[in-house]
């Protein structure tokens, strides 16, 4: 770093010697159990650390203390404490989580190194004096979380509605109401399914559903004295009683009051009824069959502009892919991307040539035209191959920028658990909090266009992050930051930091890519299966906390 350039103060050497070989800075003391370190709150650590810059007085050890150095794996963070030799493990472990904020029971601790050896879980009943250690030793133990504990599922309880939707046959949705009918004593096995290994009951013969009762067609629909018609009896005497007599001898019979009685209306036969009948049917049936015309008619009708309408559509749905086929053919041969689209190219170049020369070649020119000729079409040639391996540059870079961009995008995605229900849950954890912060920092080293104070400030934001680790990589990414700083600050012009910003990315690329830096990148690591199984390395989630001691 050049001189006259501010920079974050480090810890004195004195406390750091106070602290231990596995000791951290305090910036870093307070980042403990979280796994990852946020980049706003980097300023604020530097100001802390330039208050604890003047030297610390010596620690004085306490009656039956001893100096434990605590290393959190596989974050690497640490921290010497005082610790009472008579208190048990377990209560020790009980207040490193709530210094952490953890869940209890999720802090495990182990391989106490220094002046004991113990290379197990340490048990909690057992204190630090019952392991070995006496008053004034200095021992090391390893930290780990299990940020994966298992939940206990709850058991399911059917409620007594249920509130389901269903489509109908015309697309329509609805809520129906189903209401659980609880048993009320244990159904007896009468038959079924049922797998031996698992005593799973797939098919019952009692849960099933009952068969349909057949209707009664005898069964009395209609009855009289059901009824709300109300009758009555009633009998009718004539006044007068009449009666017919005949002439005889002996008998005089007055007609001078008889008349003659014609029925008002023309007899109507039973013959003219059959008649009136049969015309009034011939009526019924035309208009029916008028009817079932007319109906038939708009059936075909509907039908036809359907058809039609399909028909229509196919043409568009062919028409629009053939518009999507020719655009992707020009676009294939504007802006190539893959290997097949330069394939393309260059058959379509080969078969240019091939016709040109063979034009040239049947024209009929003298020797100098032909050579003339010949010579021109080697310059179009070369110059197309030019043109198309200018186009192979831009493809590659714009596919590895996409390649990178995909595998960022990969790495902050969160975690996605399936529940009982069949539900989904998208859970952040710190590694990929982490990895979304990185991918933050890469684009904003990425983008164009930006003012000085913005650059500055993203560029700051990298610093914060990177000087938390110290090795070759990170001082050389600290290096590029300064001096495009000190350039920006001197005016210099844009041309000038293409080459320093390319490198730079890259450096952070390196950065974002190794997983000591950026856990998240550990599943992306091209190792081989073998060497991978072979080295006992493994993440802490894979591990069975039981076998960690063993």
């Amino acid at each position: 770093m050049a001189e006259g350039e501010d920079e974050i103060p480090d810890a004195p050497v004195e406390e750091e010697e106070g602290r231990g070989q596995g000791a951290a800075p305090p910036e870093q003391e307070a980042e403990v159990g979280e796994g990852v370190a946020e980049a706003d709150a980097a300023p604020v650590a530097a100001e802390e650390a330039a208050q604890e810059a003047a030297p610390a007085a010596p620690t004085v050890e306490g009656p039956g203390e001893a100096a434990i150095d605590l290393v959190i794996l596989p974050e690497g963070y640490g921290q010497t404490k005082q610790i009472n030799i008579d208190r048990p493990v377990g209560k020790i472990r009980g207040d490193l989580e709530a210094e952490l904020s953890i869940p209890d029971k999720s802090l495990y601790l182990m391989n106490l190194s220094g002046a004991v050896e113990f290379k197990q879980v340490l048990p909690d009943e057992k204190t630090l004096r019952d392991l070995g250690l006496k008053p004034g030793d200095r021992a090391g133990i390893e930290l780990r979380i299990n940020y994966y504990q298992e939940q206990p599922a709850e058991e399911y309880v059917m409620p007594d509605m249920l509130d389901l939707k269903v489509v109908n046959e015309h697309g329509e949705e609805r809520m129906v109401t189903v209401h659980v009918q609880r048993p009320v004593m244990e159904k007896p096995y009468l038959g079924g399914f049922r797998n031996k290994a698992t005593d799973s009951m797939y098919h019952h013969a009692v849960t099933q559903t009952a068969p349909v009762q057949k209707k009664d067609v005898h069964t009395l629909r209609f009855h009289r004295e059901a009824q709300t018609y109300e009758y009555r009896t009633r009998s009718t005497q004539c006044k007068r009683d009449n009666g017919t007599q005949m002439d005889k001898v002996g008998l005089y019979l007055d007609r001078r009051g008889d008349k003659t009685m014609e029925p008002r209306r023309p007899y109507f036969s039973s013959a003219d009824k059959a008649a009136l009948l049969l015309e009034k049917c011939v009526m019924i049936q035309c208009h029916a069959r008028g009817m079932l015309a007319r109906r038939r008619t708009r059936q075909l009708r509907q039908m036809r502009q359907e058809r039609h309408e399909l028909a229509r559509k196919e043409a568009e749905r062919r028409q629009l892919e053939a518009d999507l086929r020719h655009k992707r053919e020009v676009e294939r041969r504007m802006h190539p991307r893959t290997f097949e689209d330069f394939s393309v190219l260059y058959k379509e170049l080969e078969a240019w040539r091939v016709n040109e020369a063979a034009r040239i070649q049947n024209s009929g020119f003298d020797e100098a035209t032909r050579r003339a000729a010949q010579h021109e079409l080697l310059r179009k040639e070369t110059k197309l191959l030019q043109t198309i391996d200018k186009l192979k540059i831009q493809a590659h870079t714009s596919n590895r920028d996409a390649k990178i961009k995909s595998k960022l995008e990969s790495m902050s995605q969160p975690k996605v658990w399936a529940q009982g229900d069949g539900e989904t849950t998208t859970v952040h954890t710190p590694f990929t909090t982490r990895a979304k912060e990185l991918m933050d920092l890469y684009s904003g080293l990425r983008l164009p266009l930006l003012t000085v104070d913005e650059r500055l400030d993203v560029l700051l934001h990298v610093k914060w992050t990177v000087k938390e680790f110290d090795c070759n990589l990170t001082r050389e990414m600290v290096d590029l930051i300064d001096r495009e700083a000190d350039m920006l600050n001197r005016g210099r012009p844009e041309k000038s930091f293409v080459g320093l910003r390319k490198r730079l990315a890259n450096l952070f690329l390196q950065f974002i890519e190794t997983p000591e830096f950026n856990p998240e990148a550990m599943k992306f690591q091209k190792v081989s299966r073998e060497f991978y199984d072979q080295t006992g390395t493994h993440p802490l989630s894979t591990v069975p906390i039981k076998a960690l001691g063993s």
